[in-house]
C-alpha cells in the first residue's frame, strides 16, 4: 500500500512539473533568447520550482552557517541524490546563475531549453568537452553569473546513496577565477525522492539543506585544488544522514 501511495505521489509531482513548465514556457522561450534577460529567466525558474514543490507537498528548509551576499558571485557545490536537487538550488541561488550538467540534458523535455541556452552541458568522458564547458563557465563567472554544479557528476546508484568522488573542475575554476565556493549539504532529500523516483516513488515532506560558510579562494594557488576538493567533500559529507 505504501509503495502504491509513493508511486501515486510521484505521478502527482510529475503532473505539477509538466503543468507549471507549460505555464511558464512562453516566458522561458522569450527570456532564454538573450543574456540580458537571464535574471528574469532565473526568477521564473525560482517561482516555478517553488510552485511545483508547494503543490506536491514537498518543502525545503534551509539552514545557513553564514548569510550569503545576494550580490556576490559564487560557485555552489552540492551533493546530488535526487532530481529535486535542481529545484532546491534554483530556490536557494540569487541573481544570475546557471547550472553545469551532463550533456544528456540537452534532450530533456523540461531542462533542455535551459541547457541549450543559459546552462552548460558537458560530456564528462571527453576532455575537450570538459575544457570547453569550464572555459564557458569561467567566462560566465566573469560576467557575474554564479555557477551551480554537482561535483559528483551523477546520482549514486546505491540506496541509500553515498557521497561519490568529486571531479576536479569546479575547484580549479574557483581558484583560477578567485570566486568564493559555497558547499551545500542536501541532507535527506533521498528519503523524499531518490533519483527520479521511478524505483521507490516519492512522498510529501520537508527536505533539509545545510548551506556552509563560503570558502574564500583568494589565498589559494591552483596547486591547492586537490586540498580544496577534499575540504569541500568533508564539509558536505559531515552533514549528510548516514
Amino acid at each position: 500500500m505504501i509503495k502504491l501511495l509513493r508511486q501515486f505521489h510521484r505521478f502527482w509531482y510529475l503532473f505539477w512539473i509538466i503543468f507549471f513548465f507549460a505555464l511558464f514556457y512562453p516566458l522561458y522561450y522569450i527570456t532564454s533568447r538573450s543574456e540580458k534577460y537571464y535574471g528574469i529567466l532565473n526568477v521564473c525558474r525560482k517561482l516555478n520550482s517553488f510552485l511545483c514543490s508547494c503543490f506536491s507537498g514537498v518543502f525545503f528548509s534551509f539552514k545557513y552557517e553564514e548569510q550569503l551576499d545576494h550580490k556576490q558571485t559564487y560557485i555552489y557545490c552540492a551533493n546530488h541524490s535526487s532530481n529535486l536537487d535542481i529545484m532546491i538550488m534554483c530556490i536557494m541561488a540569487h541573481g544570475k546563475f546557471h547550472f553545469m550538467g551532463k550533456d544528456e540534458l540537452l534532450n530533456h523535455p523540461v531542462l533542455g531549453i535551459f541547457f541549450k541556452t543559459i546552462d552548460i552541458s558537458v560530456n564528462r568522458d571527453s576532455k575537450i568537452s570538459a575544457f570547453r564547458a569550464f572555459k564557458k563557465a569561467g567566462e560566465n563567472l566573469e560576467k557575474g553569473m554564479s555557477l551551480i554544479i554537482f561535483p559528483e557528476g551523477k546520482i549514486d546508484v546505491h540506496y541509500p546513496p553515498k557521497l561519490g568522488e568529486f571531479k576536479n573542475g569546479p575547484f580549479r575554476l574557483a581558484i583560477d577565477k578567485n570566486i568564493s565556493l559555497v558547499p551545500v549539504s542536501i541532507t535527506n532529500v533521498w528519503k523524499i525522492n531518490w533519483d527520479d523516483g521511478s524505483q521507490y516513488g516519492s512522498k510529501p515532506g520537508i527536505c533539509d539543506i545545510y548551506v556552509h560558510k563560503p570558502i574564500n579562494t583568494a589565498v589559494l594557488a591552483i596547486d591547492d585544488a586537490d586540498v580544496l576538493k577534499e575540504q569541500v567533500f568533508k564539509l558536505i559529507d559531515s552533514k549528510l544522514i548516514k
